[in-house]
């Protein structure tokens, strides 16, 4: 683990760019000259990026349908990227989905063993994050001791049932193409979420046991795709307090008005807009009702993000950052990075100021990717 002083740079603080020397010794920042000093003039140190959700990790791990058997060399690979791309801290979202493929649950069981068992040789800080669809009842009794046994701290609830269509009896779209990648007949799988749409007045009861069980685990707890105020609020009363890529302004305003975290993709971002056509992450970011910004199926996406609002005007550098970073290790409760304070760990990306490229990136004071430019530099 180098001891360095990092000379010439410009460093992101929270009050801004300066021009002071960044050291660290013992994979923390700290106050004075510690170790061995580089030049890094042309170059800005700013805090590693927290990424709260991102799910672009499944090409590397599944790259064809069935190609799923050394999930670990999957995961070095997944974290070349996410280092390549300034990602110090990465929550990894697996779906368990009654959609079965890579969303199914025999997958995702594969996908949380490999992060449990592979994460701790890795650099960069690999955490999971389950993606729960709120129908499948009869997960409900086990998935505690299943989070506890695959070290899941952290799930998130969606509900993708095509509940309009079922309601109306009329076939779901593209349902021949999601049962085959589900290994199931269009038959069998329209059966099954049949069977869960008829069973949805169970849901509310359901997820309040099993909310308030994960709270006394102490299991951090989001929605996904809020829709309406009320459904914010009955996330809240079980506990839930990140609201996860809101749908409209009303949720996303009364999830901020509650203390809720409110957090976007930053995909949105840099498309200008949602790729769907839900509510713009930029227009939360303008009304000051984002706290953080997430790679969701794109991980470059956060240090384009965070770059274009600065050079855009909407926010300065140092609070188009912290969407990435600051705001993203409080919404995890990582008081121990997000910032270049001594002390912190030493999370560091180092971005080519004329390209805005990341150059090299630190996780906890050791070096996740380096280019060759400045490679040379710490060589030298």
């Amino acid at each position: 683990m180098p001891n360095l002083n990092l000379i010439g740079a410009e460093v992101l603080h929270p009050e801004g760019l300066s021009r002071t020397p960044l050291s660290f010794t013992e994979g923390h920042i700290t106050e004075g000259p510690t170790g061995r000093q580089v030049d890094l003039t042309g170059f800005q140190v700013l805090p590693g990026i927290v990424d709260l959700h991102g799910d672009a990790f499944e090409r590397h791990l599944a790259p064809r349908r069935g190609a799923m058997k050394q999930l670990s060399e999957g995961l070095v690979s997944a974290e070349a990227e996410l280092a390549a791309n300034g990602i110090t801290t990465a929550v990894l979202a697996q779906f368990v989905s009654w959609e079965g493929g890579l969303r199914g649950s025999e997958f995702a069981n594969q996908v949380f063993n490999g992060i449990r068992d592979t994460a701790p040789e890795l650099v960069t800080d690999v955490r999971p994050q389950l993606r729960f669809e709120t129908h499948m009842l009869d997960l409900y009794q086990d998935l505690p001791q299943r989070m506890a046994e695959w070290g899941v701290g952290y799930i998130v609830f969606n509900d993708h049932l095509p509940h309009d269509r079922l309601a109306q009896g009329k076939l779901p779209k593209r349902l021949v193409g999601q049962a085959l990648k589900a290994g199931r007949s269009p038959e069998t799988h329209l059966a099954q979420m049949q069977d869960m749409h008829a069973r949805r007045e169970e849901v509310p009861a359901a997820l309040d046991a099993l909310c308030a069980e994960l709270s006394q685990r102490g299991i951090r707890m989001g929605s996904h795709d809020d829709q309406t105020p009320e459904q914010r609020a009955e996330w809240r009363a079980r506990g839930v307090s990140l609201a996860e890529f809101p749908e409209t302004q009303e949720a996303a305003e009364a999830a901020h008005a509650a203390g809720d975290a409110v957090i976007m993709g930053a995909p949105n971002v840099v498309r200008g807009g949602s790729h769907n056509g839900n509510l713009s992450a930029l227009d939360l970011i303008s009304m000051g009702l984002c706290h953080a910004l997430a790679s969701d199926y794109h991980y470059p996406s956060p240090r384009r993000a965070a770059l274009m609002l600065a050079q855009s005007g909407l926010l300065d550098l140092a609070g188009a950052w912290a969407l990435v970073s600051s705001g993203p290790a409080q919404v995890l409760g990582l008081t121990d990075r997000g910032t270049l304070m001594p002390g912190k760990r030493a999370d560091i990306v180092i971005l080519d100021k004329a390209t805005g490229r990341v150059a090299a990136t630190f996780a906890a004071g050791r070096v996740s990717y380096m280019s060759g430019a400045i490679a040379e530099r710490f060589a030298a």
